[in-house]
């Protein structure tokens, strides 16, 4: 059996431990088996050359305070969205905002929902 500094000599790669020394790919992190085998090529590394080596991984979450800013209520998504000239129907004042769904088949128009800045009433128009 060839160790990777003796292999690494007759090969394309050599170096870093974490990268097959015949193809390059990344190698999995070892196992209970006694070879790594590399899942591109099929190069086998025993794990013993893997003495001494330290693997280091983390998980990094979003800041709780940076998720919060971006989800907001139900009622102020309501009126996020363009404002347009067109009068309530309800409490007849102008203002309202706007977004499109694609509810029908692909083939057939959007529908507008339209929310009143005023009173919230909610519309909707085929287009």
């Amino acid at each position: 059996t060839l160790t990777i500094a003796q292999h690494s000599q007759m090969s394309c790669f050599s170096g870093d431990l974490n990268f097959c020394p015949e193809c390059g790919n990344i190698l999995p992190v070892p196992g209970r088996e006694n070879t790594i085998t590399c899942p591109r090529c099929s190069f086998k590394i025993p794990v013993r050359e893997f003495t001494g080596q330290v693997i280091k991984s983390s998980v990094v979450f979003n800041p709780l305070d940076q998720i919060s800013s971006t989800v907001d209520s139900e009622e102020d998504a309501e009126l996020k969205g363009p404002v347009i000239d067109r009068r309530c129907s309800r409490c007849n004042k102008e203002g309202m905002v706007y977004h499109t769904r694609q509810m029908r088949s692909a083939d057939e128009g959007q529908t507008v929902f339209f929310t009143c800045i005023h009173c919230r009433f909610q519309e909707k128009e085929d287009s």
